[in-house]
């Protein structure tokens, strides 16, 4: 069992992060914010706080499920302020179900928490051949029986406020069929690209034209050069405390004499098997036949053993294996009928069991292979045992050490070296360590708490230590500023290459843009003199190149105002100029009709769910604070830029 522990650690710890994060906010939220109440606060819902650690856990837990789901994916992408607005967001969203659930008195019985664990294929893991609950592996990761029952039901609760609205989401037969018109829609347009490289050429800016772009205040942003330190920094976590200790040799030889079974290949058998079956319903005279006819076979291939395979494919009842002589693969011990696994593992290799009667009828059993059963010698394994019990020590003695640190960095906040000496830690340094990471892996310094902590304008005046910040599981970090840069303009002969690139860019956009216009002006007034390609078709069901700037465009043209000119903003791509020339009837046939239906009326329902959710949040007037409405005033104002550089 506690093979299974050490082997499927991160498959645990996804399964209880799963359970435990969002059953955690309803099982002692009152507890945990009277804990933390005077620690930072990101966001309010109703009278309860969300605290900093809590939101620093979620996003942790986040990055650790999508490194999981995508583990080729750019690690930066996992400290974007979107990401961690989605972090927030699901936190303050369990608060928010948590509330409304207490106050409609939600509940879920004890039949659909037993269905949940007996049919979901993430608890499988944890349920014994016989579909009970492994208690002794629960009770390794540190939890109860009776714990594990009260997630569960907590989290069939939670999911019960969303899913009565979700769930009856109604549509009318007009908006299905309008939904469904503007999926299918095609219309025929004439389309042609205004590319910035075609008009960079002709573009070379003058003294005065880069030094009034260095000054425009729009360009301040990318200008600076960012707030930034030289820090030192102490890590204690449970690797450090793992070199302190040492384990004797006979301590990891009675490790391993009391773990033998995880450095066993389990034994797997072969057999094939010879079925007379019976029904359910059989008489007892009925059953007589069976077992009789059994015992003839019996004596049959005892006296010819290499007649098994011809006889189970003529006699066997048993279809599924009858085809192959009986054969039933490898197994395990525990995967078959009890009575059956009983005799299969009593027999010797190329013997033939007595008839052995199972629910399914009378079996007649030849074993053919046995493999598995070979222990790791202990020279083999003695470096994991190793590991594993320095873990185990430091695990003991990080409590002690932690306190340590913790009184150490605060009582001598002047110097990390008397907590590192004493402790036995290393005193680590980075240079130019942004106040803002944003896509920089700057290892635990891209803690927020803790670079709230390092750039306070008193810790980095004084070049003081911070307070011990937990940066993960037994993982507390103290920092220092060496040497601080605060934001500053850079100087203009420094960035005046980069100055003259982007002022090319921006220029050349310009230039794409007007000519795009002038065109639309002229070919609008005289179609006939327009000089644009030649009719292509575009709809959501057959995209094809055309950027999808250019497809929303024409489809958002009313049939009613064709033929019309348009101009769309492809960013950094330039412009698109679009004749829209007609509508043209889609052919839609019956089952992608029903189909695409239905699917509108399942989006209906979620649309109706969301508008639920954001009700609640004003009922229980959430409120996002300190670096939380940092984050989510950062993602509104993106939002609405976007929404503003978009073409209309």
């Amino acid at each position: 069992m506690f093979d299974f522990v050490r082997n499927n650690t991160r498959i645990l710890q996804l399964l209880l992060l799963v359970l435990i994060l969002p059953s955690f906010v309803v099982f002692g939220i009152q507890g945990y914010s009277q804990f933390t109440d005077q620690a930072d606060t990101v966001a309010k819902v109703g009278s309860q706080k969300v605290p900093q650690a809590e939101w620093d856990n979620a996003h942790r837990n986040l990055v650790e499920r999508e490194r999981q789901r995508r583990p080729d994916a750019d690690v930066r992408l996992f400290d974007t302020p979107e990401f961690k607005r989605q972090s927030l967001e699901s936190l303050v969203r369990q608060y928010v179900l948590a509330a409304a659930a207490q106050d409609q008195h939600l509940t879920a019985a004890d039949a659909r928490v037993q269905r949940l664990f007996a049919s979901d294929p993430q608890f499988a893991q944890l349920r014994n051949p016989d579909g009970t609950l492994n208690k002794a592996l629960l009770e390794a990761r540190g939890m109860t029986a009776n714990q594990f029952a009260a997630l569960l039901r907590q989290e069939l609760t939670l999911s019960q406020v969303l899913s009565g609205v979700q769930m009856t989401g109604q549509t009318s037969k007009v908006s299905n069929r309008n939904a469904v018109d503007a999926l299918f829609q095609v219309r025929e347009v004439q389309w042609m690209k205004f590319e910035p490289k075609a008009y960079a050429a002709g573009l070379t800016p003058t003294a005065e034209q880069l030094q009034a772009f260095y000054k425009d205040p729009a360009n301040s942003g990318w200008l600076m050069s960012p707030e930034k330190a030289d820090v030192q920094y102490v890590v204690l976590d449970l690797d450090s405390l793992k070199s302190q200790v040492s384990v004797s040799e006979e301590e990891l030889r009675k490790s391993y004499k009391e773990n033998a079974n995880r450095f066993t290949t389990p034994e797997e058998r072969r057999a094939s098997h010879i079925l007379i079956g019976f029904d359910a319903q059989a008489t007892a005279d009925q059953k007589k036949a069976a077992r009789a006819k059994a015992e003839a076979i019996l004596a049959q291939v005892r006296k010819n053993p290499a007649s098994f395979a011809e006889v189970a494919k003529a006699q066997s009842t048993d279809e599924g294996s009858a085809v192959n002589g009986g054969d039933l693969d490898y197994f395990g011990r525990g995967a078959m009928v009890k009575p059956f696994d009983e005799a299969v593992f009593k027999l010797k290799n190329g013997e033939i069991s007595d008839v052995v009667e199972s629910e399914f009828g009378f079996h007649i059993i030849k074993l053919t292979d046995v493999r598995g059963g070979q222990s790791q010698p202990f020279e083999a394994v003695r470096a994991q045992l190793e590991d594993e019990a320095r873990k185990q020590l430091a695990q003991r003695l990080y409590a002690e050490a932690a306190e340590k640190f913790s009184n150490g960095v605060y009582e001598q906040s002047d110097s990390l070296k008397p907590v590192a000496d004493e402790l036995k830690l290393t005193v680590q340094s980075m240079s130019d360590v942004l106040r803002v990471p944003g896509t920089r892996d700057q290892g635990v310094l891209s803690n927020p708490r803790l670079l709230q902590a390092l750039f306070d304008p008193v810790n980095r005046g004084k070049g003081r230590n911070t307070e011990a910040v937990e940066v993960g599981p037994s993982k507390l970090v103290s920092a220092r500023v060496v040497k601080y840069s605060p934001a500053a303009m850079q100087p203009f002969d420094q960035v005046q290459p980069l100055l003259r690139e982007r002022w090319i860019a921006a220029e050349s956009r310009k230039a794409a843009r007007d000519d795009a216009n002038r065109k639309l002006a002229a070919w609008s007034k005289a179609p006939d003199q327009a000089q644009m390609p030649a009719p292509v078709q575009m709809s959501r069901r057959t995209v094809f190149n055309q950027p999808p700037a250019v497809l929303d465009a024409a489809l958002r043209v009313p049939a009613s105002q064709l033929p019309a000119w348009k101009v769309v903003d492809l960013g950094a791509d330039g412009m698109a100029l679009l004749k829209v020339t007609k509508a043209i009837q889609p052919e839609v046939s019956p089952q992608e009709l029903q189909e695409t239906e239905a699917q509108f009326g399942s989006y209906w329902g979620r649309a109706e769910a969301d508008a639920y959710y954001q009700a609640l949040k004003r009922k229980y007037k959430v409120e996002y604070m300190h670096e939380g409405k940092k984050v989510m005033d950062g993602n509104n104002k993106a939002a609405t830029q976007q929404k503003t550089d978009s073409p209309s």
